[in-house]
């Protein structure tokens, strides 16, 4: 599409007229000789004076050029540009953590896959989940958590989702030490996302037991969460009438959603169950793009000026050629050579 920047511009296109029309005529005088003898003289030197003094000829080419002229000088000063089509640029508005237990009470195998009644241990069936969990939120730039002892980041923020997959088939039981640190999770989890540009700021914490070998405690992690505008959602799996250390804190994982505006879910026994606390989240979180629309611009301006630039330059190389054409030339002996 083509638009002219300036177009006001065009409101100048009759200013010559209003000149030639209002600006007085330019006079100018000069001294002259008056010789009484003057015919005599033109005719000793041969020459034929011209009859009521010298009169310019009208140059048709150079009023028609003139116009012209103006009239490319106007375009250009309006700043013609094309405006090609629009570009949509589409960029992740949300930033999506997956924290993972991996303390050695995930390898109690308690889940059983409904599909095919295989009995799997509980990093196994989480492992299925979340891999089907990535590959459906392409819009959102997508990391991964884990922790045990202490918690460490198993793959950066990235939009490289099959990256993330394969680190996520690299997880193992016991890679982050047999304990549960859900606060340090929590922790490394806003040092990840605090600088980031992203418009929502989500971490899915999964675990199968308590705290139990955190440098801060899950509640005041959650708290400093909350301060940096990440929402926590907690899922806790397992049995809750287990005993001892090993036994999930569902009412811990509630305190720590509900202080940053998340949700706290459970699931045991089966895979599905898993799946479904993923997909209710799915549905809480839906996939958020931001798109930035831009239409790429060329400038023509450029156009009209070396238009008008060689038009004026060709008129006056051709009105030199033609002078030079037209000079008298002189043979020596002639009288004035």
């Amino acid at each position: 599409m083509w638009k002219f920047e300036y177009v006001w511009m065009f409101a100048l296109l009759p200013l010559p007229l209003f000149v030639w029309w209002l600006a007085p005529a330019y006079r100018t005088t000069s001294t002259a000789v008056r010789m009484p003898f003057f015919q005599e003289m033109a005719h000793a030197a041969g020459e034929k004076p011209a009859p009521g003094g010298v009169r310019l000829r009208r140059n048709w080419l150079q009023r028609l050029l003139m116009p012209v002229l103006w009239i490319l000088l106007l375009i250009a000063a309006a700043r013609p540009v094309f405006l090609e089509p629009p570009v949509t640029h589409e960029l992740p508005a949300r930033d999506l953590l997956l924290a993972i237990d991996l303390s050695q009470s995930m390898s109690e195998r308690d889940f059983i896959d409904g599909a095919t009644g295989e009995r799997l241990d509980r990093l196994s069936a989480v492992k299925r989940v979340v891999a089907d969990f990535i590959a459906k939120r392409k819009g959102d730039r997508i990391g991964l958590i884990v922790f045990g002892d202490g918690a460490y980041p198993q793959a950066p923020l990235t939009l490289d989702h099959d990256s993330v997959l394969m680190l996520l088939d690299a997880m193992r039981i016991g890679m982050a030490g047999p304990r549960t640190a859900i606060g340090d999770a929590i922790g490394l989890a806003v040092r990840l996302m605090e600088n980031t540009p992203a418009q929502e700021k989500v971490l899915i914490l999964l675990t199968d037991g308590n705290d139990t070998a955190s440098a801060i405690a899950p509640t005041q992690a959650a708290q400093i969460a909350k301060h940096h505008g990440i929402v926590v959602h907690t899922i806790g799996i397992g049995d809750p009438q287990t005993e001892g250390e090993d036994k999930v804190d569902l009412d811990a994982l509630t305190r720590i959603a509900r202080t940053t505006g998340g949700t706290s879910f459970h699931a045991m026994g089966r895979a599905e169950d898993i799946a479904s606390v993923y997909a209710q989240i799915d549905k809480m979180t839906p996939e958020k793009i931001t798109r930035e629309v831009y239409r790429p611009r060329r400038e023509f301006y450029w156009l009209a000026l070396a238009l008008a630039v060689s038009l004026f330059t060709l008129y006056h190389g051709i009105a030199c050629l033609v002078a030079l054409l037209r000079a008298p030339r002189r043979v020596p002996g002639e009288i004035g050579a």
